[in-house]
């Protein structure tokens, strides 16, 4: 087991990893759309899924993998009215259509609207 890290995507806020490698799988923990660079949050949906979508991309560039190699997202809406424009910007980065879940949530941490989270290959 390799654990993933990088400056390219936000710390963790609580006792997890970015993400783990486990015998050549790569395994995102949920990514929020916390701007690495300076803590930001967007407002809107559309924002926020783009910045959520960069750290995941992040934590699977750092983990030698890409979008092209994700097979399963699972995706956490506070709103699922933001389902349509959270999918718009999904697609953009998810091209090859992995399986997917996503459900909606009553709460995420710091109050954000998405979280995404991957498993891919090397």
């Amino acid at each position: 087991m390799n654990v993933i890290s990088t400056e390219k995507a936000p710390g963790a806020i609580g006792p997890y990893s970015q993400g783990f490698e486990v015998n050549g799988v790569i395994y995102t923990s949920g990514q929020i759309p916390v701007n690495p660079a300076d803590g930001s949050v967007a407002e809107d949906i559309a924002g926020q899924a783009e910045q959520s979508c960069k750290n995941v991309g992040a934590i699977l560039e750092a983990a030698g993998s890409g979008f092209d190699k994700v097979f399963k997202t699972t995706c956490f809406l506070a709103d699922m009215g933001d389902f349509a424009t959270f999918n718009e910007v999904y697609a953009k980065y998810f091209t090859s259509k992995p399986a997917r879940s996503c459900v909606a949530v009553k709460t995420l941490p710091k109050g954000v609207l998405c979280e995404i989270e991957a498993i891919a290959v090397k």
